[in-house]
């Protein structure tokens, strides 16, 4: 099984070559970039079934050993990354194959898109197998260039000056990171993570707090964590609505999933978790007054997005096994229904061509099967019960009071208010456009968007919109159906994610099996 491992990096790396030559046959293009992303998704499932059963698969790649070669590590945190990450790609790039064969790929041309978006997943997946620091620098760094073009797609002065903004604090982040990398290396003569692990200890504790304090801001930077976040908002609501779906998803979750690393394996020592529980709380807290306060949906979810990250730096920070595990299964579940309301929000633009909470209305009337796509995540995200937000939400709030600091207890109560809070700015936003009747909205005019130049608000409709092809509807559809199954097989998913706090419990059985050759 360990031959696998490199398919899930090589293979869309290899489809991006190849929808490149491709590039006069769009069919073709849309038939190797969908099946690559099927294949990486059926490979990921195995890999998920065989080291759940198995234990850790570990490969050195072209036999040299560490800390001269590259190691590929999947155990059951990166193998359960690996098959969401791959399940939400592939039903992005459907929504998107459907979006370019309505609209003439204006918004995502296929010569760029499907190149960009492949190599974009190449490096998620790259990240999550990382078993070195440098490897992981380069994961970034394939996301921060393919993210890059993405972000500007369509060329318009809003989108330039947001991917322009996303680079220079992406790079800045790659920088610290690099310097911290570099710092490792010259300390401890490897950058092998299960090396890095014993040798890290034996560091002066000076040395120690200075390169956990700058992976932790660099990691921080890329999760939009509080204060890190300001460039988020700014940045993901300009994209095409394929783009800033999988950006929501997928992209802060590398971060965060760097930030589980780093706090279980390199530095597993508890010196930093007050830290780490006071930034969740401002993240919690400052995301959600941001989101409460917006009137644009996709403006608005993105300050639920930097809030809700915050949940996740709170299971980190307990250092607790609990923790670990109840902020892995909230991941899976903030991947799946964050992408899918921006899908859905996507939908909501097309039928009424604005994200603007002051110009829809009637929409359940319009479009009733949108409104029940953005209903039930809606409800999801909130954490509304018995839907996996409230599962995932009542598994951190466990682990928190175990860990029985004050703090910690302080965390849970702004995690409940910030649920509640949640559940208001969305249910605001789905009356205001979804149960507000039309005559109701606000007849002024709208400047054009940058999504629609040629349109204009007249007495509250927009005189040119988008039709939604069947292929957007479905992808939409299956992701709402996938957020649902997370309920209906929350058992399952918790006791992998409980397996994985376990195995991170310390850094023993990670680096055991690493060192050992896996299993």
């Amino acid at each position: 099984m360990t031959a696998l491992l490199p398919l899930v990096v090589l293979v869309p790396l290899l489809a991006a070559g190849g929808v490149l030559i491709a590039s006069r046959n769009p069919v073709a293009q849309r038939f190797v970039a969908i099946g690559s992303l099927a294949i990486v998704l059926v490979v990921s499932a195995a890999l998920l079934v065989v080291v759940d059963a198995d234990g850790t698969l570990v490969m050195h790649v072209g036999g040299w050993q560490a800390p001269f070669g590259i190691v590929l590590v999947v155990d059951r945190l990166s193998a359960l990354m690996l098959v969401v990450s791959a399940a939400v790609l592939l039903a992005v790039l459907v929504f998107a194959v459907g979006q370019g064969l309505t609209d003439g790929n204006d918004e995502t041309p296929v010569s760029i898109f499907y190149p960009s978006y492949l190599v974009l997943a190449a490096g998620v997946f790259n990240a999550f197998l990382a078993g070195d620091l440098f490897n992981l620098y380069v994961g970034f760094e394939i996301l921060l260039v393919a993210s890059y073009v993405l972000i500007t797609l369509g060329g318009t002065e809003l989108r330039i000056r947001a991917g322009v903004t996303y680079i220079v604090v992406s790079l800045l982040s790659s920088l610290l990171f690099l310097a911290a990398v570099t710092m490792l290396y010259a300390a401890t003569g490897t950058v092998t993570i299960a090396e890095l692990s014993v040798r890290i200890a034996e560091l002066p504790q000076d040395v120690q707090i200075l390169l956990h304090v700058m992976l932790l801001v660099a990691f921080g930077i890329k999760a939009a964590v509080f204060p890190l976040s300001f460039w988020l908002p700014d940045s993901y609501p300009t994209a095409p609505a394929p783009v800033t779906a999988v950006f929501a998803g997928l992209l802060t979750k590398v971060g965060v999933y760097a930030i589980i690393r780093t706090e279980t394996i390199l530095f597993p020592t508890p010196e930093l978790n007050p830290a780490l529980l006071v930034v969740a709380l401002l993240t919690l807290v400052v995301g959600i007054l941001g989101a409460v306060a917006q009137t644009d949906l996709r403006r608005l979810l993105s300050f639920t997005l930097v809030s809700h990250i915050g949940y996740m730096i709170l299971g980190v920070g307990l250092g607790t096994p609990e923790g670990t595990a109840a902020a892995t299964f909230y991941i899976v579940h903030h991947i799946i229904v964050q992408t899918t309301l921006f899908l859905a929000t996507g939908l909501i633009e097309r039928e009424a061509g604005s994200t603007s909470l002051l110009h829809l209305g009637g929409l359940l009337k319009a479009a009733p099967v949108v409104g029940v796509l953005f209903f039930v995540p809606a409800l999801n995200l909130a954490g509304i019960p018995p839907f996996s937000g409230f599962i995932g939400k009542l598994g951190l709030f466990e682990a928190s009071v175990q860990e029985g600091s004050p703090l910690a207890i302080v965390v849970v109560g702004a995690g409940a208010l910030v649920s509640l809070l949640t559940l208001y700015a969305l249910a605001r936003a789905w009356n205001l456009a979804f149960w507000r009747p039309l005559d109701q909205v606000r007849h002024t005019p709208e400047e054009p968007t940058e999504d629609f130049d040629d349109a204009r608000w007249t007495g509250g409709t927009m005189t040119e919109t988008r039709q939604r092809s069947p292929l957007m509807i479905a992808s939409t559809t299956a992701m709402v159906v996938l957020s649902v199954a997370l309920t209906v097989a929350a058992g399952p998913l918790y006791a992998i994610s409980d397996r994985a706090g376990e195995n991170l419990e310390g850094a023993s059985y990670y680096t055991d099996s690493v060192l050992g050759g896996g299993r």
